[in-house]
C-alpha cells in the first residue's frame, strides 16, 4: 500500500532530499490552472459562476447563497448536546491559546522627546473558509473565527458548500457552530469560487470583498488563494493535509499506524509519511495499517491517499538523516515518535506533536492550538493560523522640536546624499525664523 523510498548509504544534499520528498506535484499544478479560471469567473459574474459552480461540484441549484439567519437557528436548535459541549470545550481552549498570541504594544524611546510605538491593528474584515465536500468540519468554524475574534476582527464572514443532502444548505453542524461563536454573515458557496467571491465580492449577494481569507481546504481552495494573493491577504496554503512521523525503535507500530491513517482519512490527496532508520518498525507499521485500514468507514479514500505519490515510507541511515529529510519536507503536522525527541532541531513544521500521547487528531480538535497549518513544503516560511495572521503591526513615531532638531543635520546629510533636497527642506522647514 504504502511506497518505500530507500535513501540509506547515500551521502545527500538538501536540494537531493527535497528532489526524494514525495509530493503530488502535477495535481497541485493542475490545480492552480483551474483555481484561477473559477476565481476570474465569479470576479466577472459573480452570484451566476458561483451557482453554475454549486451545480457542477455539489449537485445542488435554486439554493440560498446567503444564508438567512433561520437555517443558523434551527441548526443550533438540532445540535446534539455532546457534539455542543465538546464545540464549548474546543471554543473555551482555542480562544485561551489564541489570547496568548497578541502581542502586547511597545513604547521605545530613543532619545529625550523621540518616540516610536509598535501597535498592533486588527484587520476590518475576514473571509472564513470551511470545508464541507468530504466531511463536515465544524471545528475548522472554531480555529478560524476565535482567533479573529480574539484578535478585535469586527466583521466575519463565513463560507462552506452547500450540501445536496441538506437541501443546498451549510452543513448544519457547521451553521450551528458559526451560530455559537455569534457569526450572522453565512454563505452557501465552496472551492475556489468563494475564494474569488471574497477577494471580489458579490454586490448581487450583499457580499463586500474582504481583507483577509483565512481556512483550509483542498488544493483548489489552497491555490485559489494564492490566484488572488496581492489583492486581499491570506493565510497560508493550507491545502490537502499532511502527516510526516519521525519514528525510532521505540514507536509504538499499532499508533504510527493509526496516527497515519487518521490523516489520509481526510482526501484522496492527502499525504502519509513515515521516516525511520529502523527496517523492523516500517515493516511492522506496514503490517498495523494492513490490518486497519479495510475496517475504517472510509478505507477506499485511505487506500488511494497511502497508494498515492504524496506518501511513503522513508528509510535513512540514522536520526540525523530523518532529522534533514523532515526539515526539507517541511510538514503540516509533525509526529516525533522518538526516545530522545529533540524538539527544537525540526525547525520546519507547521506543527509538532512530541510523543505517545500527543496524536494529530488532539491537535485537529481539543489541544488549544490551531489546526489551520501550512502544507505543501511552506512551513519553511510560513505559520499556522494564529491571532497575528489577522493583526498589522503599525508603528507611530512622536517627536518634539528638541528631538527632531537632535536629528535634523543627519536627516539634511542623508537627503542630499541622495539627491533629494526637499526632504531636507521638510525638517529645516520647521527651524526658519
Amino acid at each position: 500500500m504504502l511506497r518505500t523510498i530507500d535513501l540509506r548509504g547515500r551521502t545527500l544534499s538538501a536540494s537531493d532530499l527535497l528532489d526524494a520528498v514525495p509530493r503530488a506535484t502535477a495535481a497541485r499544478d493542475e490545480a492552480l490552472h483551474t483555481a484561477a479560471r473559477i476565481v476570474h469567473d465569479v470576479a466577472e459574474r459573480g452570484e451566476a459562476s458561483l451557482r453554475e459552480q454549486a451545480s457542477q461540484f455539489d449537485g445542488v441549484d435554486g439554493h440560498d447563497i446567503r444564508v438567512p439567519q433561520h437555517h443558523i437557528d434551527e441548526a443550533i436548535a438540532g445540535l446534539d448536546a455532546d457534539v455542543r459541549a465538546a464545540l464549548d470545550e474546543a471554543i473555551r481552549r482555542v480562544r485561551i491559546a489564541s489570547a496568548a498570541q497578541v502581542p502586547p504594544p511597545v513604547r521605545t524611546e530613543l532619545a529625550p522627546g523621540a518616540v516610536v510605538e509598535q501597535v498592533w491593528r486588527p484587520v476590518q474584515r475576514v473571509g472564513v473558509y470551511v470545508p464541507g465536500g468530504k466531511a463536515a468540519y465544524p471545528s475548522s468554524v472554531v480555529m478560524n473565527v476565535v482567533p479573529a475574534q480574539v484578535a478585535g476582527v469586527e466583521q466575519v464572514a463565513l463560507a462552506s458548500p452547500p450540501q445536496r443532502d441538506h437541501d443546498g444548505r451549510v452543513h448544519p453542524v457547521i451553521l450551528a457552530a458559526a451560530g455559537l461563536l455569534g457569526v450572522t454573515e453565512v454563505y452557501a458557496m465552496g472551492g475556489a469560487g468563494a475564494i474569488g467571491a471574497y477577494a471580489y465580492g458579490v454586490p448581487g449577494l450583499g457580499l463586500d470583498r474582504v481583507d483577509v481569507i483565512s481556512g483550509p481546504g483542498n488544493n483548489f481552495v489552497a491555490l485559489a488563494k494564492r490566484v488572488v494573493a496581492g489583492m486581499v491577504g491570506t493565510d497560508s496554503e493550507a491545502g490537502a493535509t499532511e502527516i510526516l512521523i519521525v519514528a525510532d525503535d521505540s514507536a509504538q507500530p499499532a499508533l504510527v499506524a493509526a496516527d497515519l491513517i487518521s490523516q489520509a482519512e481526510h482526501d484522496e490527496q492527502a499525504s502519509a509519511v513515515l521516516v525511520t532508520p529502523s527496517v523492523a518498525l516500517a515493516d511492522r507499521v506496514l503490517a498495523e495499517i494492513d490490518a486497519r485500514a479495510g475496517g475504517t468507514l472510509h478505507a477506499d479514500r485511505i487506500a488511494q491517499a497511502l497508494a498515492g505519490p504524496q506518501s511513503a515510507i522513508v528509510l535513512v541511515d540514522d536520526l540525523a538523516a530523518a532529522t534533514a529529510f523532515s526539515n526539507v519536507y517541511a510538514p503540516e503536522h509533525l509526529e516525533l515518535h522518538l526516545t530522545d525527541p529533540r524538539v527544537d532541531d525540526f525547525v520546519n513544521a507547521g506543527a509538532v506533536f512530541v510523543g505517545d500521547h500527543a496524536p494529530v487528531s488532539l491537535g485537529d480538535y481539543l489541544a488549544g492550538s490551531n489546526h489551520v497549518l501550512p502544507t505543501g513544503g511552506q512551513a519553511r516560511y510560513a505559520s499556522g493560523l494564529s491571532a497575528s495572521t489577522f493583526l498589522r503591526p503599525q508603528q507611530v513615531i512622536r517627536y518634539d522640536r528638541a528631538a527632531l532638531e537632535a536629528v535634523k543635520d543627519d536627516i539634511v546629510a542623508l537627503a542630499t546624499a541622495e539627491v533629494l533636497p526637499a526632504h531636507g527642506e521638510a525638517v529645516t522647514a520647521r527651524f526658519e525664523a
